[in-house]
């Protein structure tokens, strides 16, 4: 239960938790989103069950839009169309009013206070991450795998964005899988709903760990944090193994 799902999911909680962290909530917030498979329409529905507002999706054709938030029935929709009928995310424009289509466009231009990067490797740029920064978003929670340049990653962190690289937002995949093999090895069947708590606790974890290791005077830098605490994961697991 909640393999599909869960790298999305995870990234959301990872983004709710680092807006609580700093005194804020997910409640109400405008969120960029890139992508439309199941990482991007699994944050959106996740940003909607919390409260949140997800306005865009893309494609390698270009970005939908929604000002006032896309709802379940055309998240559901697009899901649809990019696993069974392999369409165009264009085509959510001609089926539902109030979205747009902007073609070879990225998302990364509109006003919001939240981004969740989750199409592919180097998608925002150092401009990209500028116009973020200039447009007033908040945070930053990569549910791709290294979406930001390093040079966008150094204007997210020069300007107190906060910034949840991918080994520690997109984590949430990788943990259902660990979940599913605790349940294969023990014969056991979870419920969505119990699979869903599960998770959060994990993020919650991974959100502390860097926390605990990557916070200073003025803010937390993430970058720091999951560094560290990745380090010192695979070097205990080294000296437990006897390696070193």
């Amino acid at each position: 239960q909640l393999r599909t799902e869960a790298t999305g999911y995870g990234a959301v909680f990872f983004l709710r938790n680092m807006l609580q962290a700093h005194n804020d909530t997910i409640e109400g917030k405008k969120v960029l989103i890139s992508g439309s498979g199941n990482v991007a329409t699994h944050a959106a529905e996740k940003l909607l069950h919390l409260g949140a507002k997800p306005i865009t999706l893309s494609d390698s054709g270009g970005f939908i839009h929604s000002s006032n938030g896309l709802t379940q029935e055309q998240i559901d929709w697009i899901k649809v169309l990019k696993v069974e009928r392999r369409g165009r995310i264009a085509e959510a424009a001609n089926e539902f009013p109030g979205i747009s289509f902007h073609e070879n466009s990225r998302p990364w231009n509109v006003d919001a206070d939240c981004a969740i990067p989750c199409a592919t490797q180097n998608e925002i740029n150092e401009a990209d991450a500028k116009t973020l920064v200039k447009n007033g978003c908040k945070a930053v929670a990569e549910g791709a795998n290294m979406p930001s340049e390093p040079s966008a990653v150094e204007v997210f962190l020069g300007n107190n964005i906060l910034f949840g690289p991918g080994k520690a937002a997109n984590a949430g995949g990788v943990a259902v899988s660990g979940l599913e093999m605790s349940q294969n090895s023990m014969r056991l069947s979870w419920s969505r709903e119990e699979v869903d708590q599960k998770l959060q606790g994990i993020m919650q974890s991974i959100h502390q760990a860097c926390v605990d290791h990557g916070s200073n005077d003025k803010t937390i830098d993430y970058v720091k944090g999951a560094n560290i605490a990745g380090f010192i994961k695979v070097a205990d697991a080294m000296i437990d193994q006897g390696a070193v």
